[in-house]
């Protein structure tokens, strides 16, 4: 029992201590000195020929233009309701970056992500392949990831080549706003609208056509105005043919009037009357009395007052004297007749009335042809308006259409133009340059090789002293066989024994 208790105690392994370290280096040393040359060569050949210089870019992702949506009315809304920029939309520009179109086209424009160590197995690959292929490789060597807390999205990208490494994200940068203006406004609208201007304008040009026509076939200019007009027209020659109807009903009845009274009325009438008595007669009575008055007064110195020859004188002078009164007491009368004023009057009135009731018969007659003729214009007009309103409507609407049409078209072209020029909800923070210094210095990169040369050395001679299955000294010999030693040899004639 004495025996076994050392051995026991050496079997506990105790700490190693830096001598029983350094001696576990010393056994590996080829291992130590082999991996530690493997490892400083790849760093020394990675800091000469595996110089990485990267380009980075940064894009900001912004609350764009508010576009309006399409819509048939001239001044649509703006959707003002999402005015921040949202963790997806940052995650989406992010996906966008990484999309394999946009990388299989920067692929073709820059030519990278070539073949790789194991292209020779691959010899009969096409095209399309290769490319898919590249743009993997190059997928995995671009970091995009989205800056914390900001609108920023950082791309870097790491090559042999400065300028190679900022071409690469030059033509990422522009494949990319033009996948993302494909994206977010499809090219098709500027199309559609152009296509809606020359169709509208075409329904214009027919409107313009028909309605031209019409007019020309018609012989109106504004129908609508034309029909009020003859309407108006209509009504005063209505309001003429009624006045006329009216005066030729009261001229028939004057004449009618007329013609009675002129069959009672005389056609002549006295129109003086003078009494006055005959002084030539009186005279010549009054001469012949004085004159036998004179024969008696002759007579009677001659002869008796009973004479015959004086009674004659008296009988004379007796029937003078009758004669003399009778003449005083019957005046001469003198009457003067001449045409009736008022036959005369009512005749010519007759004439005229006569004349006017021609006159009006003939007006009553024009009016009722021209009354006639007016309400077949304006019958006529009114269906000309209905028709040219119809037109004019149609030629309103198809002018309506194209003004908006190329309002929509100018707003679409703007907007293809604003996005080509980069105005649109992403912008260039960062422009890709070609860096000037590597990522990594040589001198740093030969110190992580020593660094690491030195730690993967160790390591590999630890685990191959680990591996080992030979017993290295009397004490692995009790420690794994748990028997005591006797003797040991060294491996060399010159060391010395140990017991």
């Amino acid at each position: 029992m004495a025996d076994e208790d050392p051995i026991r105690g050496r079997a506990q392994q105790p700490m190693p201590t830096v001598r029983e370290l350094a001696m576990v280096l010393f056994r590996q040393r080829r291992v130590f000195v082999w991996v530690a040359a493997l490892v400083f060569a790849a760093a020394l050949l990675y800091a000469l020929l595996g110089t990485k210089y990267q380009a980075h870019m940064k894009i900001l992702v912004r609350r764009g233009r508010a576009d309006a949506p399409v819509s048939a009315g001239e001044n649509a809304p703006l959707d003002l309701t999402h005015l921040a920029v949202t963790e997806e939309e940052l995650n989406s520009e992010v996906e966008l970056l990484r999309d394999d179109d946009v990388l299989r086209r920067v692929v073709e424009e820059t030519g990278v992500g070539g073949r790789d160590w194991f292209h020779f197995l691959r010899m009969h690959e096409g095209h399309a392949e290769r490319l898919e292929r590249a743009a993997r490789r190059l997928a995995k060597q671009l970091e995009v990831e989205p800056v914390k807390k900001t609108n920023l999205i950082a791309i870097g990208y790491d090559a042999d080549d400065p300028q190679l490494a900022a071409g690469v994200l030059q033509a990422l940068a522009k494949v990319y706003l033009e996948k993302h203006m494909n994206v977010h406004r499809p090219g098709g609208e500027l199309r559609f609208f152009t296509q809606q201007v020359a169709e509208s304008e075409r329904q214009l040009e027919e409107a313009k056509r028909q309605l031209l026509g019409f007019t020309t076939e018609h012989g109106v200019v504004s129908a609508g105005l034309q029909r009020d007009l003859t309407l108006q027209k209509l009504s005063e020659v209505d309001a003429s043919h009624r006045q006329a109807n009216v005066d030729l009903a009261e001229t028939e009845q004057r004449v009618s009037e007329l013609k009675s009274q002129l069959e009672e009325l005389p056609d002549r009438t006295t129109t003086q009357i003078r009494t006055a008595d005959n002084p030539e007669l009186l005279k010549e009575l009054k001469s012949s009395l004085l004159t036998l008055e004179l024969k008696r007064t002759q007579l009677l110195t001659k002869f008796e007052p009973n004479h015959r020859l004086v009674q004659e004188v008296d009988e004379q002078i007796a029937q003078a004297n009758t004669a003399i009164s009778a003449e005083s007491q019957k005046p001469v009368r003198d009457e003067t007749t001449d045409k009736s004023s008022q036959y005369e009057w009512a005749k010519s009135e007759l004439q005229q009335a006569q004349v006017q009731l021609k006159a009006l018969e003939a007006r009553a007659a024009a009016v009722t042809t021209e009354e006639a003729a007016y309400r077949q214009m304006a019958r006529k007009f009114g269906e000309d308006a209905i028709t040219q309103e119809d037109l004019l409507g149609k030629e309103k609407t198809a002018l309506e259409d194209y003004l908006l049409y190329v309002k929509k078209q100018e707003e679409a072209r703007m907007d293809d133009a604003l996005d080509e020029r980069g105005i649109v909800n992403v912008a260039m923070a960062l422009e890709p340059t070609a860096p000037a210094l590597p990522v990594r210095s040589a001198w740093m990169v030969l110190a992580l090789g020593f660094i690491a040369a030195g730690t993967t050395a160790t390591g590999a001679a630890f685990v191959a002293d680990y591996l080992n299955p030979l017993f290295r000294d009397p004490d692995d010999v009790v420690a794994y066989l748990n028997s005591p030693v006797l003797a040991s040899l060294p491996k060399k004639p010159c060391g010395r024994l140990s017991a």
